[in-house]
Formats: structure tokens, sequence, C-alpha cells
């Protein structure tokens, strides 16, 4: 075939010859097939612009977006550079005048429309999250459910945000605790949920009366831009500054350019604790606030009372659903002595029965994706490697699967000490380490020695165990559940962790704080100065 196309070609005019390459070339972009045509109803096209500041632009470098179930290109976006985000800085600023002298009810309702305008991309949106990141269809449906959801609890929260009158020791004065908006407020957020994470942080920062500036994965851009484009036509559509929700897609220079401007008074990171760490350091360096959500090394602990089937149904969608790639992934598996063997081995069988799901996240009935990228496959078969090394057996799993795409085996791997190296180190990968302990003491101790404190589930019937679970010795995480897996938390729940996983809390009951400053005023209703009392003015 490729010489009779050369042959061809050769015969056409420089000027046909020219049309005919582009024409095959744009031909291999999954945006040009039929398959594939949300992409445009989204407003997506071959090649976009990455950056919005109230218009598109970008003079970056153009990256081409890779479907993890295929390795094919999907589309182009040409990414920002510094200068293009310091204009989205400027227009932030410029747009936050206008933003932040609206009442807060009155923004409410554009973030109300924002997830009205969700609601009707939700599916378009969620499919190409599955074709973007290679979570399978559902998830990415519900991902941009999340966004929505998140949404409607700020329309509320925007007619409840905080403030309260105190009483002073002073007669005739009064405290008040004051709440007012930061200004341009930078969100940096992960591949694993490239949707959910901004929505998370957007939906309640706008309603407090901040300006948002995105950056996105460099892997996901796509997802970035078509999100953008929605929330966009919402404030056009009010005729409001577009820069109230500026993005500029790019890489790392981008990222560390948000960081430490100073005009950004908050930095949400979301992503591994190595880069969140550089991103802590150069906002307080600058005396910049940061809010981080990092690694998770994320277990459930299993008493010896559970529910069996429960613990392995539940099990099988923490450890290996979105293949492994959520932060709050189930990486520990710390089981009573009395129930090891018998969750072993059902779990064994629910990994097989639940292989003939694997495929096309799009598909209908898939329940098992690839991974997001080569990266992904390679730290997960040194993490195998390295855990077979220090005497772990592979009881499932542990191979990369012969077939077009980034997909492993869902892998359960036993044997292996509490305090192990590898059973440590989070591992980005749809590995799970099953620990065998004597008591739900020893299993609590266990969940805590890790360095991230994110998620954590005890599986019970003991009312006794509920309470030591949740109370001062329990577990020391951020998210602490019970019968429910690790990644069970939901929207209105304070979404935060502890340790090395970071600090702050997105989307809960009090997440407003992180994204508004307070100040403590004294009110003085009387013509009388207490404190200056007995001073003489001449």
């Amino acid at each position: 075939m490729a010489p009779l196309l050369a042959r061809a070609t050769s015969t056409l005019t420089p000027r046909f010859h020219f049309l005919f390459t582009r024409a095959m070339a744009s031909a291999s972009y999954l945006i040009n097939e039929p398959k594939y045509a949300f992409l445009k109803d989204l407003g997506l096209e071959e090649t976009n612009k990455g950056v919005y500041n109230g218009q598109w632009i970008g003079s970056g470098e153009t990256v081409t977006s890779i479907c993890p179930a295929n390795k094919r290109p999907i589309a182009q976006v040409q990414q920002g550079t510094v200068a293009d985000l310091d204009s989205c800085v400027k227009a932030g600023q410029e747009a936050w005048q206008v933003w932040a002298d609206m009442p807060a009810p009155a923004r409410g309702e554009i973030v109300r429309q924002i997830g009205e305008a969700l609601r009707e991309k939700l599916e378009p949106l969620g499919k190409l999250v599955s074709l973007e990141m290679g979570k399978i269809k559902p998830e990415g449906i519900g991902e941009v459910q999340e966004y929505v959801d998140i949404c409607d609890f700020a329309v509320g929260l925007s007619r409840m945000l905080g403030g309260s009158v105190l009483p002073s020791e002073r007669p005739g004065h009064v405290l008040m605790e004051n709440w007012n908006p930061l200004g341009v407020v930078g969100v940096i957020t992960a591949f694993n949920f490239p949707v959910a994470v901004y929505g998370w942080n957007s939906a309640i920062a706008m309603v407090c009366g901040d300006t948002m500036l995105w950056k996105g994965a460099p892997s996901t851009p796509l997802v970035s831009v078509a999100t953008t484009k929605i929330v966009a036509s919402v404030l056009e559509k009010n005729k409001l500054p577009g820069a109230i929700s500026a993005l500029c897609c790019g890489g790392a220079d981008i990222g560390s350019a948000i960081a430490k401007d100073e005009r950004v008074p908050l930095v949400s990171f979301t992503g591994s604790t190595n880069v969140g760490k550089q991103v802590a350091l150069m906002a307080q360096e600058r005396f910049g606030r940061h809010l981080l959500e990092l690694g998770g090394n994320n277990a459930i602990v299993v008493d010896d009372d559970a529910d069996v089937e429960m613990v392995v149904r539940a099990s099988l969608f923490a450890c290996a659903g979105t293949a492994g790639q959520r932060c709050t992934t189930t990486r520990r598996l710390i089981l009573h002595e009395k129930v090891h063997d018998a969750i072993v081995e059902r779990l064994v069988k629910a990994y097989a029965n639940f292989m003939p799901r694997l495929g096309d996240p799009l598909d209908d009935g898939v329940l098992y994706g690839p991974m997001h990228s080569q990266q992904g496959v390679d730290g997960y078969l040194a993490a195998v490697k390295d855990a077979q090394g220090l005497g772990g057996k592979v009881e499932f799993g542990g191979k990369v699967i012969d077939r077009e795409g980034f997909y492993v085996e869902p892998t359960i791997i036993t044997g292996l000490p509490h305090d192990s190296p590898i059973v440590h180190r989070e591992t980005f990968a749809p590995i799970v380490y099953v620990l065998k302990c004597s008591s739900v003491d020893e299993g609590i101790k266990w969940n805590n020695e890790v360095k991230q404190g994110l998620s954590s589930s005890l599986f019970t019937q003991s009312i006794g165990n509920v309470f030591k679970w949740l109370g001062p010795k329990g577990s020391d995480c951020g998210i602490v559940n019970i019968n429910i897996p690790t990644n069970g938390a939901e929207i209105g729940g304070a979404f935060g962790g502890e340790k090395h996983t970071g600090g702050g809390r997105e989307s809960g009951s009090d997440a407003w704080k992180q994204y508004m400053r307070r100040s403590t005023c004294t009110i003085n209703y009387t013509k009388e100065l207490p404190l200056a009392q007995g001073i003489k003015f001449e």
C-alpha cells in the first residue's frame, strides 16, 4: 500500500500534493472520524487554541492529545507561554473588579447557569474525559456530573456565606467577623480528574467572589479547552468578562509561574506529592496560600466480623476501578487473619470474572479501561518487579496486556511485610498489597504508619470499633469511611488530606474559607472612646 501511495502522490502537482498530504494527515486524527463526532459538538477542532483570557489565544508549543485506549492522536492544542499567562492574570484582575462587586447570590446564579450548561453537555464532555483520560464512560460522565453537583452545592452556599456578630466585652461595641474574596485563584489540576477537580475549586471560589486561572494537565488539554468553552458561553451570555474563568494550557513552566506569581493569592494544586511540595515552597516563599491534594496510600482495614462478600465487592471497585488511577484508590488491604484467606480467594476469582469487561472505555459494558500513559505502565511494571524482589507473591495479574493501548492487568500481591518499602510507596496503578493483621488495633496502626493521609475505610459490624476508628487514636486520614470503599467520598463532604497528602479542604461545608480572607472588625456605635479616656487634647 505504501509504495502505491507514494507513486500516486508523485504524479500530483505541488499544490495538489500539499492538499492531499494535509487531507491524509487530518484523516488520522480521531476528531475527524464519525465515532468521535461528539468532539465537534463541544466546539473542538483539529487544532485548538489553549489559552482563554476572554479571547482564545495561544503562542506556545502545539501538542497532540493521545487516546490511551488505542494510542492514536485525537486533536491538537496550542499551549500558552509565560507571556500568555501574564495576559490571563491581568485579565483576571480586571474581571475581578466586576465580579467582586456582584452580590454573592448573583454570582450564585451565574454558577447555577454553568451547572445547567454542563448538564446540556454532560454526555459529550463525559465521553471526552473517557477518550482523553482513559476512564470508562460511566465514570467520565459521572465526573462531569460531579462538577454539576458542586455547582448546585455552591448556589446554596452563595446565600449562606459566613460571617458573624460577636458580643464585645466593651459597652457600646460589637465584634464582627467579615469575609471577602481573595482575587485571582490559580488552579492546577491532574490528568486523572480533568473536569471534577477544577469544578470543586471553581464553583465554590466563584460564588466567594474570586476569579479563576486554570492550568489543566498537559496530557488532557482537550478536556480543559472544552470545559472552558462551556463556562465561557455562560459568562458571554450574561455579558460578563470571560476572564472570570481563564485558562492557560501548558507544562511545568506555566505551573511554576502560577505558583510564584504574587498576583495569585491562592494556588490550588492536585497531583503528586513531589510536585506539590515544590508548588507549596514556591507559594510560601512569597507568603502566598496553597491548597494541596497530593499522594494517597489508602487502606481498607477489615475486622473479623466484616461481611466478606461486601468487602470483596468494595475492594474490586476500589482497587481496580479507573485502572488504579484515583487518588483515593485502595492500595493496601489490611485483613484480619481470620478472614484473610477467604477474602483473597474470593477477590482473585472476582478479578478473573472482571477481566472480560476490559476494553475501549467508550464502549458500553466495559468496566476496565487503560492506564493513561506509557509512564504509568512503566511505573506499574517497576512496582511489580520491586515487590517480587522483596518476596511478594503475585496472586493475580502483574503483566501488560497484549492489545492496542496502555492496558495492564489489575494486580493482587500478598506476602509482604506491612512496613515493606514498596508497600509504603504510592504507585499510581492498579496494584493492591494484601496484609494480614491480628486485630483492628494493629490494622489502625498500619493504616497510619504511611506518610500519606488521604482516605481510609474500616469494614466492621462492631459499634465499638466504629468509634475507635473515628476517634483520636483511629484513622489519621482526611477521609475516614466505614463499610464503604476508600473512593466513596461524596459531594458536600470535605475532600481533603493530611500529612504528605497536603492540606486544605475542597468541596466541603467549610471549603469556602480557603478562597476568602477573614477580617475581625470592632465597631464602636457610641460617641465614647473608652481606650482614650483621661487623655486631654489641647
